[in-house]
């Protein structure tokens, strides 16, 4: 039989236990059902994870790394099977502070690419904006449907303990561009569910499996009104690109065309994508490739993983481009510091969720270039169990809730969890060896029953 959590640990893991070593109420449940398994339990399971993992295919690939004939390795991101639990009360607070927050990022880029009235009001510096290596002077005057320019937003959560025992949550970092592992959220979930179907009847999990259904209805939405029954598509840079896996597979959840830039073509100022049966019109693409990349004719002249022509149908409005060109101006580190004034200006309302502590070293701080520098202190991020080599062991983790932007906000409840797996160590980058959790949302009673009709009509 496996300990009890409680009988584990001289380190504690904060996510786990409150102050005096008292386990959280929602994982109580948890903790008493590990305590009566067998020993070698995890273990077993987790090679049969590995094993399912690797013959559907999940991996992504390494870059600059060979293997013995020269080719791109791929690895398995390592998946962990003790899954991170939060309440219903603090995720409720979370999603409204990633609603405002994302809500308000998508004002800035409206308002950077029109009337600049942040800038007229002195809150952000001029220069910081159009200095900026990601801000596309293309892009001004451009109105996008629904005034939306990130339709995905990964906004990273880290979770901070105090003194008292009562953790905060912070937002680490904005990625508006092209932010990717929600393939990974989705799979962690299908396997949980299959290696412990009796945890799942013991806990109420919010469902996650219909974001693809989100997802597709929120790029539907965001389509230019030149057609009813819009057509999408996700663009790859291929199958060598290190997410190449998510690029398939969410195409194939939403049911939609994988397409690289070689399969589309602008012909009389509107994008059309090659098929078997002749020329489609596309009107809204999903795209996982950079800015840079995207128009040989206005970015880049050699790239080959875009569509000669394709800004200019953009900036006529006969296609959307998901997420927007531009955006990355307001997920850059040097604006992060920025984005509690905005949703002041935007909004008139305080921020729900803080920024980490930042400093900013445009502040006669730095020598050279101080504007393109923030400062940040090395939070004492929280831990969770983790199931490792010598065992159950306390790992620092985060979280990447994904915020979809349409005619409306919503997002499914949770979202990645990355967990770094060497001891003491804050690195949760699948790329220098991070692993990911499932990450269970416990719904209030009120909530369940909604949710399983939800789960029902998913399934």
């Amino acid at each position: 039989m496996m300990q009890k959590f409680d009988e584990m640990y001289t380190q504690l893991p904060y996510e786990f236990f409150s102050g005096g070593k008292q386990i959280r109420d929602h994982y109580k449940i948890y903790d008493e059902w590990l305590a009566r398994q067998p020993g070698d339990m995890m273990a077993k399971r987790r090679e049969e994870a590995e094993m399912i993992f690797r013959r559907v295919g999940i991996t992504f690939a390494v870059y600059g790394e060979k293997d013995e004939d020269g080719a791109g390795t791929e690895r398995l991101i390592p998946f962990d099977l003790i899954p991170r639990i939060i309440p219903a009360h603090e995720w409720r607070s979370m999603e409204r502070g990633l609603e405002q927050r994302v809500t308000a990022l998508n004002r800035f880029l409206h308002d950077i690419y029109h009337d600049q009235e942040i800038l007229k009001a002195g809150l952000i510096p001029r220069e910081q904006i159009e200095n900026n290596a990601q801000f596309r002077p293309q892009m001004m005057g451009v109105d996008l449907p629904n005034n939306v320019y990130s339709q995905i937003s990964g906004i990273d959560i880290v979770r901070a303990p105090d003194a008292k025992g009562n953790g905060e949550y912070y937002v680490l970092e904005d990625n508006l561009r092209v932010p990717s592992g929600v393939s990974y959220m989705l799979e962690d979930r299908k396997m949980m569910m299959r290696l412990f179907p009796d945890l799942f009847s013991a806990h109420r999990v919010a469902p996650i499996a219909h974001y693809p259904d989100l997802l597709l209805e929120t790029l539907r939405e965001s389509s230019p009104a030149t057609t009813a029954e819009p057509t999408v598509v996700v663009l790859t840079p291929g199958m060598y690109n290190s997410a190449y896996f998510e690029h398939a597979f969410l195409a194939q959840q939403m049911g939609v065309e994988l397409v690289e830039g070689q399969d589309l073509f602008v012909k009389d100022n509107f994008c059309y994508m090659r098929t078997t049966r002749g020329p489609q019109r596309v009107d809204v693409i999903y795209r996982r490739v950079d800015d840079d990349f995207l128009d040989p004719k206005v970015f880049r002249p050699n790239s080959t993983l875009g569509c000669a022509g394709l800004l200019d149908v953009y900036r006529a409005g006969h296609i959307n481009i998901c997420n927007g060109v531009g955006t990355g101006v307001a997920d850059d580190k040097s604006i992060y510091p920025y984005v509690p004034k905005m949703i002041e200006f935007y909004l008139g309302e305080k921020p729900i969720l803080n920024n980490v502590p930042t400093y900013m070293c445009r502040n006669k701080a730095v020598q050279a270039n101080p504007t393109g520098y923030i400062a940040q202190p090395t939070l004492s991020l929280s831990s969770c169990p983790t199931f490792v080599e010598s065992g159950i062991a306390p790992r620092h983790i985060d979280l990447r809730p994904y915020v979809l932007s349409g005619k409306n906000v919503q997002m499914v409840p949770g979202g990645l969890t990355r967990v770094a797996l060497k001891e003491g160590s804050l690195v949760v980058n699948s790329s220098q060896g991070g692993g990911t959790k499932d990450t269970w949302i416990l719904e209030d009673e009120g909530q369940a029953s909604q949710s399983q009709s939800q789960t029902q009509k998913s399934a």
